[in-house]
């Protein structure tokens, strides 16, 4: 096989069968597809014998739970493929995602690669929203090297990531050992290790990220602690697009206090409103759900740096705790 899929999945068969029926829907047949259910109470298994027929070179392995770096570590030492195809189980493809990846792949023969996300129709508003607040150019998460035009060098994210197998067993995978951010670790290891990557802008996938603004905030949060971590281990790795969540949570409260930065903030919420509404196919409750999205990104990520910084070099603690939640969420 050319290409093995890595999927790690925690409690996740509906989304398993979802992202399952997409591969099916691929122009190219020279993959295997290999499911780690990684310790679920809900297992996927029964899901996974349904798509035998259609997906012959499927394979199912059953782990304790130690988290998605350490099933996607598991997967890739049962691989056999040239590229190894890691995918988060919340996304699912576009028929013609590996027919873009075997494209470029010919013509530009890189050690990694990863391409951005997108909504699809039937997403939530909510979903669509949030999809927005991490894709706009108006927000970092538009901004944070996940397009061409990123204000950081593009690296692959764990949600659509792929690497040579020799790669990345070279690099010994994933840092089983990190909460959060241990895609972005895995990109910088590749870079600083000399090791070609690139972003295929057309194989993007659809990611349903979170479902709710809870959740959402949780995880961009996270995220902003993670930067922390990852300036420890990489030093120098923290560009300007990383502090500037931190500075606008820091504007936003001083804003809150004077009647011009209110001002400020509304219009910025009404410049969101209507990008939103063009960009996500002049949507009403979506252009009304993305200003919220997006100010939930930027003090989600901001907040969770400024508390991660906070706490190693005013505390001065060695780690800082993320918010408690199981690894998927």
């Amino acid at each position: 096989m050319r290409y093995s899929f890595i999927i790690p999945v925690y409690n996740r068969p509906d989304e398993v069968r979802e992202l399952l029926e997409s591969l099916t829907q691929q122009g190219i047949f020279d993959y295997e597809v290999i499911i780690v259910e990684d310790g679920s109470q809900i297992s996927s298994e029964p899901v996974v014998e349904a798509f035998r027929s259609q997906l012959p070179a499927l394979s199912y392995i059953a782990v304790p739970n130690g988290g998605p770096s350490k099933a996607r570590n598991r997967g890739a030492r049962e691989a056999s493929g040239e590229y190894l195809l890691i995918l988060d189980s919340d996304v699912v493809l576009p028929s013609g995602y590996l027919t873009a990846v075997d494209e470029y792949l010919e013509r530009y023969p890189v050690d990694a690669f990863g391409g951005p996300d997108a909504a699809s129709d039937d997403f939530t508003p909510v979903q669509k929203a949030i999809n927005y607040a991490m894709t706009s150019p108006l927000t970092t998460g538009g901004i944070r090297g996940g397009s061409a035009d990123g204000m950081e060098k593009f690296k692959p994210r764990s949600f659509n990531l792929g690497c040579r197998r020799s790669v990345y067993l070279q690099l010994g995978g994933f840092d089983e050992g990190m909460r959060f951010g241990e895609d972005i670790d895995f990109s910088l290891r590749l870079l600083e290790r000399g090791y070609s990557t690139a972003l295929i802008s057309k194989a993007f996938v659809y990611h349903k990220r979170r479902v709710d603004f809870k959740k959402f905030f949780k995880q961009v949060h996270n995220s902003g602690i993670a930067r922390i971590h990852l300036e420890t281990r990489h030093p120098g790795s923290t560009k300007l697009v990383h502090l500037l969540p931190a500075l606008f949570t820091i504007a936003s409260v001083i804003a809150l206090f004077l009647q011009i930065g209110r001002v400020g903030l509304l219009l910025l919420a009404v410049v969101f409103s209507v990008d939103a509404y063009h960009r996500a196919g002049r949507s009403l409750p979506v252009a009304l759900l993305a200003p919220v999205a997006c100010f939930i990104q930027l003090w989600g990520y901001g907040s969770g740096f400024l508390r991660a910084w906070w706490g190693k070099y005013v505390v001065r603690r060695r780690e800082f705790i993320a918010f408690k939640d199981n690894f998927y969420d």
